[in-house]
């Protein structure tokens, strides 16, 4: 029996098994291999995906928390940045008193580098202990950082005390790191 194959037919046999073979080569050398390899830099990306939305809820709950804690004590940031002046302070606090007077500031030192301290004594005679205690509310709510430093000396002069005490107002240096 004759088998009656036509050369076009053998063509087209021998076109399809090599391209069969380059097909099953290609995957098992090439595909099936880069395939693994993309399955585990996948989940690797995954991981990472994962890790960077871990930072950035980490960043925008910090940086949410910075502005709330910036937005409540803007009072405090501003009288860290405000040069102290000693007029403007008797001005401010005299009605507290019947006469102050506020020596010369005289630079202490630096602490940790970041803030200058300076010393402010200061003499008074006030009519009674309550307008003290208002001047030290008032300080609080004042325009510098300010800590008042013990002891604080009253004397009894006829009808009126005289008190006496230290300050130092705290003032940041204009070098350090600040956001906006």
């Amino acid at each position: 029996m004759k088998v009656n194959i036509s050369r076009q037919n053998i063509y087209l046999l021998a076109l399809s098994t090599f391209l069969l073979l380059f097909v099953l080569l290609f995957s098992f050398l090439v595909l099936i291999p880069k395939g693994k390899e993309y399955r585990e830099e996948r989940n690797e990306l995954k991981k990472a995906n994962r890790e960077l939305r871990k930072y950035e809820n980490f960043d925008s709950d910090t940086f949410s928390l910075l502005k709330k804690l910036q937005s409540d004590n803007r009072h405090i940031i501003t009288a860290f940045k405000t040069d102290f002046n000693a007029d403007r302070f008797e001005k401010q606090n005299k009605n507290y008193f019947s006469s102050l007077s506020v020596s010369k500031k005289v630079f202490i030192d630096k602490v940790e580098d970041e803030f200058s301290v300076y010393e402010v004594n200061t003499t008074s005679h006030i009519s009674s202990p309550k307008s003290f205690y208002q001047f030290l509310d008032a300080v609080n709510k004042g325009d510098w950082m300010i800590k008042i430093n013990f002891p604080i000396n009253f004397k009894r002069d006829a009808d009126m005390i005289r008190s006496s005490f230290t300050m130092r107002v705290y003032k940041a240096s204009r070098e350090s790191n600040s956001s906006k």
